[in-house]
């Protein structure tokens, strides 16, 4: 534990944001990065809880305790090891995680919990400041190979593993940088690109080949990895965006979320955009249909360039502002969040449901939408939604973002062409030594459980990395 009556002397402090004028100015991190002093501070809130919620809050299972109470003693190296023994990549959660263990810290219960994201955040970059990352390539090689599709954080957590556990390690993006949604999906704000490149860097020199370009069931075919690799894990996530299906959707100027964002990313990192596929918000009225962690990222990119208004509508009502007794601690709350996006500016709105979207020339003009209530569960717990009498308005707009969720993993070329079994969400089904229908073929992340949150996709990965060794080798040493 840290400070034996740290919690009773300490309150929770964060690193401040810059400020809003500064930061939408720029695509840099929106955070300041902590003091020392401040992250041993608050290592020292650790109590001795004696059960530590916070592992089981954790989809990593990360030693939280531990490492808190050496961060608070200064003993910044022993505390990274203890890290990284259950996460493969402290900078990418520290980031972008929401930090449900947080939500299960037992000094939640009655005080603002430890700021364990934070912590973890200052822990990894402390190590590479301090020179401690270094390359830690595997001293002996098995003989055999592995091809893991999609180099989201599942991918990579699965890629590092089996490379730890000396196999020889391929991994396959279909876009022209290895990252997933962690290059393409997040904006610069939130996570900076270089410290992904960083950590890519790090895994090429251990030994890891990255190919770029290489989209499996299109331009690469799938016999061809079953043929030179002795197992092939699919993490290719659950990309296939969830449409509104009204009157105009076919209009100009109504996107996906990911058909924008990455946009923005590629001019950030130097690259054109093709001539006549630009989507920008620049000098026009923006609406954002869903409230999620991608909704808010279009505000945030939304604003930066230079909307001249920008609406965030959710169809759900609106969440308390605190816990309520359906969702008691230690479980992760549905209560209002205010984004560092959200911030910055515009307006968000809730219980608004979509009808038509209308305009001239092929080019979206105005919305039309009606507000909705939510009727007393029925038998199966659902809430009925209807529509408020005479409440219908509309609203002028020049760009609609789609930010809807996901419907699972895009199913032709590879997933047809393995002819692996699906579940009924339509992920890719597999059992719990993560390997599907087809031997030798495994799957984790998203495409496995649905769009889910980037520290279950480190999970997925290192847990299929062990279903693979197993099959391999017979048994398996990874944790």
């Amino acid at each position: 534990m840290g400070k034996v009556t740290g919690f009773l002397e300490i309150k929770r402090e964060m690193a401040p944001r810059r400020s809003v004028d500064d930061r939408i100015r720029d695509w840099f991190q929106v955070y300041c990065d902590p003091t020392d002093e401040l992250v041993q501070s608050q290592g020292a809130r650790c109590m001795d809880c004696g059960i530590p919620f916070c592992h089981t809050g954790c989809p990593l299972g990360n030693i939280i305790p531990d490492w808190n109470d050496l961060v608070y003693q200064s003993r910044w190296r022993e505390a990274i090891e203890v890290l990284h023994k259950t996460n493969n990549f402290p900078e990418f959660t520290g980031w972008v995680c929401p930090a449900p263990c947080e939500a299960s810290c037992v000094l939640g219960i009655n005080d603002n919990p430890v700021t364990i994201k934070q912590i973890e955040l200052s822990l990894i970059t402390h190590a590479f400041r301090e020179g401690w990352m270094r390359p830690q390539p595997p001293k002996v090689r098995t003989g055999k190979k592995v091809a893991v599709v999609g180099s989201g954080p599942a991918g990579l957590a699965c890629a590092a593993q089996l490379n730890r556990a000396g196999h020889t390690v391929t991994v396959f993006e279909r876009a022209d940088r290895i990252g997933g949604l962690l290059t393409y999906g997040i904006p610069d704000f939130k996570l900076e690109k270089w410290v992904v490149q960083r950590r890519l860097d790090l895994m090429a020199e251990e030994g890891i080949v990255f190919k770029t370009n290489a989209h499996v069931g299109v331009n690469l075919e799938v016999e061809e990895l079953r043929r030179n690799f002795d197992a092939l894990v699919l993490s290719g996530g659950a990309t296939q965006a969830r449409d509104l299906p009204v009157p105009g959707r076919e209009l100009d100027g109504i996107h996906f979320a990911m058909e924008y964002l990455p946009q923005q990313n590629r001019r950030v990192a130097g690259d054109p955009v093709i001539p006549g596929k630009e989507i920008t918000a620049r000098g026009k009225r923006v609406v954002i249909l869903g409230g999620g962690d991608t909704g808010s990222d279009c505000h945030g990119t939304a604003i930066r360039q230079g909307a001249v208004s920008v609406h965030s509508w959710e169809l759900l009502p609106k969440p308390p502002a605190e816990r309520t007794p359906s969702m008691p601690w230690p479980y992760w709350p549905m209560i209002l969040r205010t984004s560092s996006s959200h911030e910055e500016g515009g307006f968000r709105d809730w219980s608004i449901s979509t009808k038509r979207f209308s305009g001239s020339n092929g080019k979206v003009e105005k919305l039309r939408a009606v507000r909705i209530e939510f009727g007393r569960p029925d038998a199966s717990g659902r809430r009925p939604m209807n529509d408020i009498p005479d409440s219908e308005f509309e609203m002028e707009v020049d760009l609609v973002l789609l930010a809807l969720g996901f419907l699972g993993p895009e199913q032709n070329g590879m997933i047809k062409n393995l002819a692996v079994k699906l579940d009924a969400r339509g992920n890719v089904a597999a059992g719990s030594d993560y390997m599907t229908s087809e031997p030798g073929v495994f799957a984790a992340g998203d495409m496995r459980r649905g769009q889910s949150l980037v520290v279950w996709a480190i999970t997925e990965g290192r847990q299929a990395a062990r279903g693979v060794d197993k099959y391999l080798m017979g048994s398996s040493e990874l944790p």
